[in-house]
Parts: structure tokens; sequence; C-alpha cells
């Protein structure tokens, strides 16, 4: 008799043998990963635009700086769920995906990180000979409107591209990251074609970046003048950001919790969701596996155990021959 060994197998993800449950990394993991992610943008989205000559340039600046949220979000996104954008927390915060102190705590990282990056750039512009005012230099990339605009243009019509931009790009970053989203692992292409798409027109019209950190970094080593007009690159993303936070809520959750009750069970609470499910096919994985694993002992105890089942016909030809050898009719 043979005893069935179980079969355990180590989850490629992360997981814990039979936990079925993703790891959760730490806040201070999550905020190192959002200030590399916004010191990478930051340096590629400013950086391509500042040292680039236009009549040679290999790769627009907007196409430059959507590669760059791509990358950023598939290296660091199942860290910290790669936001690298006040808006994008923001609609988070407002959709109920994340804690607003874990928010703050973002926003704050986010804002170090693009500091860095634009400070790098600074320190390389100020050691180059051509170059003899580097706070003019970043004029150039620095979000403005009015006659800081390139096509002059006024503060109502930035104030309502910003507020579009940031709405229309937070959606994005929303609707392809949602857990009950077949395509979620495509977000990171998405959200990096959609913040390249918006920064070609942004950037026509008066380098609007749709992220309050980019222009924070690029405000600070400019001219006095950008200061004065960075409120504008805060408060209309941010409106933006909390109306496409808002229409998810709204529109996108009840969904999901309409389903739970409707089988019996309680609305699922996305506050600890922090992290954006990347990896939720890994999860499921992980529970086949262990339903597998847990079902293959049984069948083999039950292979073992069950004892033979016989006809009756059987057990009546077997009583007929021995009743006839103890009667002497077989010998």
């Amino acid at each position: 008799m043979t005893t069935p060994v179980p079969v355990h197998r180590v989850p490629a993800s992360g997981l814990t043998a039979g936990s079925g449950a993703e790891i959760r990394h730490g806040l201070v993991s999550r905020l190192s990963a959002e200030a590399f992610g916004s010191l990478f943008i930051v340096v590629a989205g400013l950086g391509v635009p500042l040292f680039s000559i236009p009549q040679s340039s290999p790769l627009p600046a907007a196409l430059a700086a959507g590669l760059a949220v791509t990358a950023a979000m598939l290296a660091f996104g199942y860290v910290s769920g790669g936001h690298f954008n006040p808006a994008v927390t923001v609609g988070h915060a407002v959709a109920g995906r994340i804690r607003l102190g874990d928010a703050a705590a973002y926003i704050g990282a986010q804002l170090v990180g693009g500091l860095l990056g634009a400070l790098a750039l600074f320190g390389i512009l100020r050691t180059l000979p051509g170059i003899q005012d580097s706070r003019t230099a970043f004029d150039t990339v620095t979000a403005g409107f009015g006659e800081h605009s390139i096509i002059q243009a006024p503060l109502a019509g930035v104030l309502l591209l910003e507020v579009l931009g940031a709405a229309i790009l937070v959606a994005v970053f929303l609707g392809t990251t949602a857990r009950n989203n077949i395509n979620k692992t495509a977000a990171a292409v998405a959200v990096g074609l959609a913040v390249a798409v918006l920064l070609q027109l942004g950037l026509s019209v008066g380098n609007a970046p749709f992220n309050p950190a980019r222009a924070t970094a690029s405000a600070l080593f400019s001219s006095s003048w950008s200061l004065e007009q960075l409120w504008l690159f805060w408060v209309a993303p941010l409106a933006g950001a909390a109306i496409a936070g808002l229409v998810f809520r709204g529109f996108a959750e009840p969904v999901a919790g309409g389903t739970a009750l409707a089988a019996g069970g309680s609305v699922p609470d996305d506050s600890d969701a922090d992290v954006e499910d990347f990896d939720d096919e890994d999860v499921d994985v992980d529970v086949d596996v262990a339903d597998e694993a847990a079902t293959v002992p049984a069948k083999a105890a039950a292979a073992v155990t069950a004892p033979p089942v016989h006809s009756a016909a059987d057990q009546q030809d077997s009583r007929d021959e021995a009743q006839e050898f103890f009667d002497g009719k077989r010998g």
C-alpha cells in the first residue's frame, strides 16, 4: 500500500505557497518607487527638449515622456502602483483606491523625485559653456500661460486644457488598472500612450504637463514668473483628476458591489487597495494550483482504499460453486 505524496508548487510571483494573497510592500518601499519613477519621468520629460536640437531630434519630447512613463510603470508599478503624478494619486484617493494618508505621502515622494531630477538637469546645464543662463534655458520647458505660452494662450484656455487632459489621463489609468479589466497587463502601455498624445497637445499650447510634480520641478529652476503661474498647474489637473475619480467611483465601482450583494455577500472595501493589482492572474493561478494539490491526494486515497465492487450475479456464482464442492458434486 502506497501513501500519496502531496504536490507542492512554488508560485513564481513572489507569493508564499498556499497563501493565496499577493505580497504587500511597505510604505517606505512604495514611496521610494514613486520618488525614483518621478525622477526618471522628469529627467526624460524635461531633458529631451532641453538638450535636443529641433532640426535633428530623433525622438519627439512628448513621445519620450510617454515612453518614460511606460518604462517606469513596468519597472516600479508592482511596488507602488506606478502613479508618479499627484493628479493620478488624487484620482485614486477620490475613487477610494488609496488611503488619504498614503496619498499625501505619495505626493510628497513624487515632488522629491521630480525636484531631484530637475536639479540634476540644472546642474548639467551649468556645466555647458554655450548656455549663459540656465534659468532662461529652463523657461523653454516650463508651463505657463499668457505671454509665457508658445501661442499666447490665455489663462482660461490653459486651465480648461489642463482639466480636460488630467481627467482623460486619470480615467485611462483607473480604467486600465481596474480589477475586472482583463487587459490590465497593458496598463503601462495605455497610460504611456495617453501621456504622449496629451503632451503633444499640451506642449504646443503652454508646455502643459498634466503633472503638478513636473510643473513644480521645472518652475523652481526657471525665472520668477513661473512660480507666479504655478498655482494653475496644480489646481487645474487636480480638479480634472477629482472629476475622473468621482466618475469612476460612481459608475465603475457599483457594478462590483451589486454583484457581491446579488451573491449574498457584502460590498468589498477598496480602502486598502493602495497598490494596483497588476498580478491578479498570478493569484488565480496559485488558487488553481492549491485546489489541484488538494484533490490529488484525495483521488489517490480513494483509489487505494475503495473496496472492489462485485455484482450480485458474481456473488451468486461463487456461492453455487462452493455448495457443489461440499456436496461432493465436484471433485
